[in-house]
């Protein structure tokens, strides 16, 4: 399957909040008929209406992909909506928590599944989502599921899907992470005397600078920061705190990101 089937036969989007919009918006800029795309949902916003694709209209008949953009607590509902659909389409979900067995029982064992895990930058292009197929997946299945994708970052490929939680915990939940570094360096950044907004703004640009250096630069993080790193100097001072082995960066973040894959097992179960 190709996107000129999604051109031919249309394509169904059951859920367009923030991560579906930002989908939407990518295809619709690639080339992607709007008359080919069918979105449903409860609360479409005001941009979705206006860009000419069908909103909660009747579904095609025969669609060649539906993608599951849904919250986990609607997926019961949701799936029942689509269960007339059968086997025909491919089914590609980036609901979090939802595993590839759980689809297969509600829609039928036969159907062909790309499972995606975004994250939250691919609201401005610059999200990474990996994607995992189920047995009846076609490597060109896999192929126009990285198309899709890719209209909002970049894509990798799991071996199993047993490394979804992972990483879920990684880039999945990974961008609160950064958001609370950014928090939590601006509130030291006022503990030194810094006026409260001037801490914050230090602090955001900081990390989205040093983020977009790491995406460009050849070197390696470890690289780039040693290269800020002067012996004896103040980032030696600080990376002495926060590389300590038993209560700096290295070990904390070891307990946040199993503690969120440990979630992830227990929501998928």
């Amino acid at each position: 399957m190709t996107l000129q089937d999604v051109t031919t036969r249309g394509l169904v989007l059951l859920g367009c909040g923030k991560m579906g919009s930002a989908m939407l918006e990518g295809w619709l800029a690639r080339g992607v008929p709007s008359d080919k795309v069918w979105v449903i949902d409860p609360n479409p916003s005001d941009w979705v209406k206006s860009t000419g694709v069908h909103v909660n209209a009747a579904l095609p008949r025969d669609p060649a992909i539906v993608l599951i953009a849904v919250k986990p607590q609607m997926m019961g509902a949701a799936l029942t909506s689509l269960q007339a659909l059968g086997a025909g389409p491919l089914y590609l979900t980036v609901a979090a928590g939802t595993t590839i067995a759980t689809y297969e029982a509600a829609l039928g064992a036969g159907i062909r599944l790309v499972r995606a895990m975004p994250n939250t930058p691919a609201a401005v292009g610059r999200g990474i989502t990996a994607i995992i197929g189920n047995a009846h997946a076609s490597p060109a299945d896999l192929d126009l599921a990285e198309a899709l994708l890719s209209a909002v970052g970049q894509v990798v490929r799991l071996d199993h899907e047993g490394q979804m939680d992972a990483v879920t915990a990684v880039s999945g939940s990974g961008p609160a992470y950064v958001f609370h570094l950014i928090e939590a360096l601006a509130a030291a950044g006022e503990s030194e005397g810094l006026p409260a907004d001037l801490a914050m703004r230090l602090a955001r640009a900081t990390v989205t600078g040093a983020g977009e250096l790491a995406r460009l630069a050849p070197e390696s993080a470890a690289q780039l920061r040693i290269n800020v790193t002067s012996p004896g100097g103040t980032t030696a001072a600080a990376l002495a705190v926060l590389m300590d082995p038993d209560s700096g960066f290295p070990p904390l973040l070891r307990r946040a990101v199993k503690a969120a894959a440990d979630r992830g097992r227990e929501l998928g179960k």
